[in-house]
């Protein structure tokens, strides 16, 4: 069967969206961050409950948030909302690992350097320098299909920037410091805090934008019945 016009182009877009982990400090204009927003909130969501709210930051208050979540990360004391995984096994840890060292062979970080990879997990909390983040929260009452309806809007968002020549990367560690972000930027103890998003216009020639990781194929995914 032929493939169609429209899916060879939304492969394409897949393709060309990666998580970015440097970008250049110009911003993104407003009106370019309307249009991706206005396009990720067109995914499903059961019941139609759009569930997600956006906290978006730029330029003096996304500097407020680094500073902030810099100085928490150095203490620790780590509190999300939503539990992390109690741990990766079999192909899922391989995976996690494999992303990893490719970042770290990237950036020149040596296996057991833990000081290097220290620095660069503290990217994070910096927003990989990016001009932009939006702090992704969804009402605590929809629970676990809450949180799901949201992954749907950070998929979508993340495809929407590629589109609008925006690069992008979800952080769920950004959310390892939720009280702070109630705090910090008034969202109310109802929602939970599931990622960020930091975005804004990549900076191609950084190191860190050098790997992409690997998709496993079809039939390490599809059970097919019948």
């Amino acid at each position: 069967m032929d493939v169609t016009p429209d899916l060879l182009s939304l492969n394409t877009l897949f393709d060309a969206r990666h998580s970015c982990r440097a970008f250049r400090p110009e911003p993104v204009p407003r009106a370019v961050i309307e249009d991706i927003l206005r396009t990720a909130q067109k995914v499903p969501s059961w019941c139609n409950a759009q569930p997600w709210k956006v906290t978006v930051c730029s330029g003096a208050e996304a500097d407020r948030v680094r500073a902030a979540l810099l100085k928490a990360a150095e203490g620790g004391g780590h509190s999300p909302d939503l539990p992390f995984p109690d741990g990766y096994s079999a192909e899922y840890q391989q995976r996690r690992r494999d992303c990893g060292w490719a970042l770290y062979e990237a950036v020149g970080v040596q296996k057991g350097d833990r000081a290097g990879s220290a620095r660069q997990m503290m990217e994070n909390y910096r927003l990989f320098g990016a001009p932009h983040c939006a702090i992704l929260s969804s009402p605590a009452e929809l629970g676990p299909y809450g949180a799901m309806d949201c992954g749907g809007f950070v998929a979508a968002f993340t495809l929407a920037a590629r589109a609008a020549g925006v690069a992008s990367i979800p952080q769920a560690a950004v959310a390892s410091f939720a009280p702070l972000l109630h705090e910090l930027l008034e969202i109310p103890d109802d929602r939970i805090i599931l990622c960020a998003i930091s975005f804004g216009y990549g900076d191609g020639d950084h190191p860190a934008n050098s790997f992409r990781t690997s998709r496993a194929a079809l039939e390490h995914f599809a059970d097919w019945r019948g």
